[in-house]
């Protein structure tokens, strides 16, 4: 049985390619590459000859079993995508699921992947982060997610293609209110660029769709909430509640306490106050 390999390659900058990289691209039998055109003149450079097998979104299905029969005869198998990590919002994720259900090993090559890059010169926060990928253009599902996402604490990362960037933009501030963007585009290019914004600005100023290149959005999580405020009026009303609802003065005055955030003490001794003037 061969092994599949899922190779990075380079986000724009043919320097970025890997020794290992280039050796399990000349070693393995045969490349299953998203776009054929765009990995040949890869291919083409590091003087690599190697059969092409085409395997994208519209026929990852069938062509998976063809490519994972080939893999249970012996033959090795390198999986490439247009730019950066195979599998990762990519239809080789498909590949790696089949592979795995037919008991073949899979091997990770790394190489540049376009969501740490942006994310690492972003200027955001970067401990706890979460890949959105694409937003959908099926409007239903596109505002399902956006709802999904509203109060998201973790910074997101999205892709995005430049005559969508106008519209998302609009969308993404609607669903989330301004927030601190960063649009990183043309990475690791010769026009490498990073704009530091805010979704609001960033909706004003590429209305016109001018923005060009490979794009990838960096926003600022959702900020915590403050803590709702109680009057002292509101939290002895909210231990009415408990004592109406059951609970014992006592009981009633500890919930209120820890909901409002007043001395447990101080609602106790009011409540007791009611009690006597009421009798």
């Amino acid at each position: 049985m061969g092994v599949l390999y899922v190779v990075g390659t380079p986000i724009g900058n043919l320097g970025d390619m890997s020794p290992r990289a280039v050796d399990t691209l000349k070693n393995v039998d045969f490349i299953a590459a998203e776009d054929t055109r765009v990995s040949v003149k890869l291919l083409n450079h590091f003087n690599i000859k190697k059969p092409l097998v085409s395997y994208h979104e519209h026929n990852k299905a069938e062509r998976g079993k063809i490519i994972c029969a080939r893999i249970l005869s012996g033959e090795d198998c390198a999986l490439v995508t247009d730019a950066g990590m195979p599998a990762i919002s990519d239809p080789g994720e498909e590949l790696v699921r089949q592979c795995r259900e037919n008991g073949i090993k899979t091997v990770a090559v790394p190489g540049p992947s376009a969501v740490v890059t942006a994310l690492a010169i972003s200027a955001l926060p970067t401990g706890r982060f979460t890949f959105e990928g694409f937003l959908s253009m099926n409007k239903k599902s596109r505002r399902e997610h956006l709802q999904e996402i509203a109060d998201e604490r973790r910074t997101m990362v999205f892709y995005e293609a430049p005559h969508k960037l106008a519209a998302t933009l609009v969308d993404l501030y609607n669903a989330l209110g301004d927030r601190q963007l960063s649009i990183v585009r043309e990475l690791t290019k010769i026009h490498e660029e990073v704009i530091h914004t805010t979704l609001k600005q960033a909706a004003q100023d590429y209305a016109d769709g001018g923005l060009k290149g490979e794009i990838v959005l960096v926003i600022q999580g959702a900020q915590e909430k403050p803590a709702e405020t109680y009057t002292l009026k509101q939290a002895l009303e909210t231990a009415r509640e408990y004592i109406n609802g059951g609970d014992s003065p006592a009981q009633a005055c500890k919930k209120a306490a820890k909901l409002t955030g007043h001395k447990r003490g101080e609602l106790y001794k009011l409540i007791a106050e009611e009690k006597q003037i009421g009798g």
